[in-house]
């Protein structure tokens, strides 16, 4: 008879002997994507904020937008209302500004702040481009996506600056992200939260309106008949919350933006259906969205320097993309030997992709890179997807698809901004101002620029903050007693050649007659006093 073993006797031999016989030994694994991800955002964070303030765009609608912020942080005056789009004459919403406050706040004031906020934005999509390619796709997908965009060079220039534009990719994304989980489980507070990133995004830019149809297309296929309006209602309250501040502004005011971006729509003749261009338009914008973000396409004034073997690798690696992306992502929608996951996800890619060119195909005016803010984690998630499609193809795919990446993220890594002395744009900017108020004594002073480009906010900025803001000329019809002019007009002078005496500019035609009583030379700028004779 055999001799019955006790537990006890079983659980010391279990200790001692390492393992039970038929228990399988767990392995601890490598999260090796996990520690990816930790690298690559802590690359993302070092490309965007080393010496931000040194790197960062700091000029009229950067000054124009800081004043606008001081003023609700110093002065208590709220706005509801946003900066002017660059077409169009309307205005957008104010949500901008106040991503801006706690930021311009925090560094008191120091414009640096609000670029900061946005290189933080960056940072975010770069980790989100992780989590949608991961959860979409697969780790694989994720991580050369959130790679690529990392190091990117157009991706982090416009990651270094504030401008209202440059946090569009973060909810872009986002909104199309949570899309994608709607259709994977169903949640309705997925549909509210695109709706505030739509309400969101379309304050920061009127581009967002091309991501509507995306939407609404989607939610139409991945909702029953019945649940469609309850779906609606709540996407609609979400964007209602996203779009709140200035939906406020328009209801007070009777809607004028709103007509006027109707009117520009309908009736202007920088959008409509152009037949011999339209195709063109697209070839174009596809080609520059993976050519510029993905390989770092040179920009035109230099391409006719770029020897030919050069613009023929450039040509059929961009064409290649665009070409085995798209049709792996068709092939990705067939039911057959395609996960439910992977295929919705294929759809989705494709329906933001073909939506956005086809409505980009009506706009006739010059589109620049950060129009496609709306679009730039795209073409990074689409190479991401022809690298792991290329991996599965035997050892020989394995070593290929890990080769290109690496040559991608090498090539891309050749691009960044610290190659290249820093601008110091707003230190410029601060020292010239100093100089100028310098100039008045601390006395009350009429200001005018003369530029080919820029703006006086660059200027009035500092102004204002130190205290002594110039006073603005009114017309005689509103300042009949000319108390808005002062005893002198300090005019900066960022063209070569100025001759301020006369110039047809309002400020110093308002100014009256003067002469030149004082004239400073920077090294970029010159400065005059004006008095009256």
């Amino acid at each position: 008879m055999e001799k019955i073993k006790s537990p006890a006797r079983n659980a010391k031999q279990s200790v001692a002997g390492g393992k039970v016989k038929g228990q399988k030994s767990k392995r601890w694994k490598v999260p090796w994507s996990e520690l990816l991800i930790v690298v690559i955002l802590f690359v993302a964070a070092y490309l965007r904020l080393y010496n931000i303030s040194g790197y960062m765009t700091f000029l009229g609608d950067e000054g124009r937008d800081a004043l606008v912020v001081k003023q609700m942080i110093v002065d208590h005056k709220w706005t509801l209302l946003g900066p002017t789009a660059s077409v169009g004459g309307f205005f957008l919403g104010p949500i901008y500004y106040y991503f801006m406050l706690p930021f311009l706040w925090a560094w008191r004031l120091d414009p640096t702040g609000p670029a900061v906020m946005v290189a933080l934005f960056g940072v975010a999509t770069v980790y989100l481009l992780y989590r949608s390619g991961r959860d979409m796709f697969g780790s694989w997908v994720g991580i050369v996506a959130s790679a690529l965009y990392a190091l990117s060079p157009v991706v982090i220039a416009y990651s270094r600056s504030s401008w209202n534009p440059n946090i569009v990719p973060f909810f872009s994304l986002l909104m199309i992200f949570l899309l994608w989980r709607f259709a994977e489980n169903g949640r309705l507070r997925n549909i509210v939260g695109a709706g505030i990133c739509m309400g969101i995004g379309l304050q920061l830019h009127y581009l967002f309106l091309f991501l509507f149809p995306v939407a609404a297309i989607w939610v139409l296929v991945y909702t029953k008949v019945r649940e469609r309006i309850k779906t609606g209602i709540l996407g609609m309250m979400g964007f209602l919350v996203g779009f709140g501040p200035f939906l406020l502004f328009e209801l007070r005011h009777g809607f004028p933006n709103t007509q006027s971006i109707i009117q520009f729509v309908l009736a202007g003749n920088d959008t409509g259906l152009a037949p011999e261009k339209y195709r063109i338009i697209i070839q174009d914008i596809l080609y520059r969205l993976v050519g510029r973000l993905v390989l770092r396409f040179p920009q035109p004034e230099i391409w006719s320097d770029i020897p030919s073997w050069q613009q023929g690798l450039w040509h059929w690696g961009i064409v290649g993309i665009l070409t085995v992306g798209i049709g792996l992502l068709v092939i990705g929608c067939n039911p057959i030997n395609n996960t439910a996951r992977w295929r919705r996800s294929s759809l989705l890619l494709l329906l933001w992709g073909f939506v956005v060119a086809v409505l980009f195909g009506f706009y006739k005016r010059a589109i620049y890179d950060y129009y496609f803010g709306i679009w730039f984690t795209l073409p990074f998630l689409v190479t991401g997807i022809i690298l792991y499609r290329l991996k599965q193809i035997h050892v020989i795919g394995m070593a290929i698809s890990v080769g290109v990446t690496a040559l991608l993220l090498w090539w891309n890594w050749q691009g960044q901004p610290f190659q290249f002395a820093p601008n110091n744009q707003l230190a410029q900017a601060r020292g010239i101002a100093q100089v100028a108020i310098d100039k008045t004594g601390q006395k009350p002073f009429n200001f005018a620029l003369i530029t080919q480009g820029n703006s006086d906010h660059v200027y009035r900025y500092f102004f204002d903050i130190w205290g002594n803001p110039p006073v603005t000329i009114k017309p005689e019809f509103a300042d009949p007693e000319r108390k808005t002019v002062t005893d002198q007009l300090i005019v900066i002078c960022e063209e070569p050649d100025c001759k301020p005496l006369g110039h047809p500019l309002w400020e110093i035609a308002g100014f009256g007659s003067a002469t030149i009583s004082g004239t400073w030379k920077t090294s970029f700028v010159t400065i005059h006093k004006l008095i009256h004779l």
